[in-house]
């Protein structure tokens, strides 16, 4: 039997994995740490399935000990008699308070099994929602800026918990970076927004991210060719000299066994 830290993803049901889904109708209990995580796992969990745990909005570590000791409590014997899941929005070992939970279940109830199903981060799906491409071999740093921080030093953050946008944008625009801001992104909770515009995004949100890159920074890519070359022609060459139609072909057949994809070619 298993206690499952199961990501949900952004906030978007449809989002969650298909090892997600599955883990979720199979338990026996579904634990919530919250009200939007709650949301997102109704849509696969019948609400009878569902335990909500209580967990106090503090910073004093004494009473956040106390509520994880009690939630450990709550989900150790079930999660030796049968498949429990506990959920959070994103991926459980990435920012998440599945963590806390982990330590807790390891330190008083070390005899249950637990399994990560991983989820959609707010990572790498940021990406897709601000329209940036991370391009391989670019380097990419995590940073937190709650409470205008401003992080400053690699080419490219992610900067998550920003909720205050103003401070953080005039810090990291001093130090030379482009910045833009996404806030409830992927999420079916709240309005999805994402803006170059501190201004635009001044209220905190938790679920405030900022993409921050050195401005004219430049990476070049051999594929960045096909943008610039105004001839349907191909651009491979030897030694100099542009291939015939006959040598390309020849050259994509040997290409194409040595990936293994000879489609009988022989």
């Amino acid at each position: 039997m298993t206690l499952y830290g199961v990501g949900l993803g952004p906030g978007e049901a449809d989002l969650v994995t298909v090892r997600g889904k599955q883990v979720l109708e199979n338990a026996d209990v579904v634990y919530s740490p919250g009200r939007l995580s709650r949301t997102v796992a109704l849509n696969h969990v019948a609400e009878s399935k569902i335990g909500d745990l209580d967990f106090p909005m503090t910073r004093d570590e004494e009473k956040l000990r106390a509520a994880w000791k009690e939630a450990a409590a709550e989900i150790a014997p079930n999660a030796r008699d049968g498949d429990v899941a506990f959920v959070t929005l994103g991926d459980p070992n990435v920012y998440s308070t599945f963590g806390h939970l982990r330590r807790t279940i390891d330190a008083f109830h070390p005899k249950v099994d637990l399994e990560i199903v991983p989820g959609v981060s707010a990572v790498t799906a940021f990406a897709t929602a601000l329209g940036v491409e991370i391009e391989a071999g670019a380097g990419l740093s995590l940073r937190e800026a709650a409470s205008g921080a401003s992080p400053t030093g690699p080419d490219r953050m992610i900067l998550f918990k920003v909720t205050d946008a103003p401070a953080t944008h005039e810090g990291l625009v001093d130090a030379g970076y482009d910045v833009t801001y996404g806030r409830r992104l992927f999420m079916e909770q709240g309005e999805t927004l994402v803006t170059d515009d501190p201004e635009d995004i001044d209220e905190r949100d938790y679920y405030t991210l900022a993409y921050a890159e050195k401005e004219a920074l430049e990476v070049e890519q051999a594929t960045a060719a096909f943008e610039t070359d105004g001839t349907e022609s191909e651009v491979r060459s030897d030694g100099g000299r542009e291939l015939s139609d006959d040598e390309l072909a020849a050259l994509e057949r040997t290409e194409g066994c040595e990936g293994g994809d000879c489609g009988g070619h022989r």
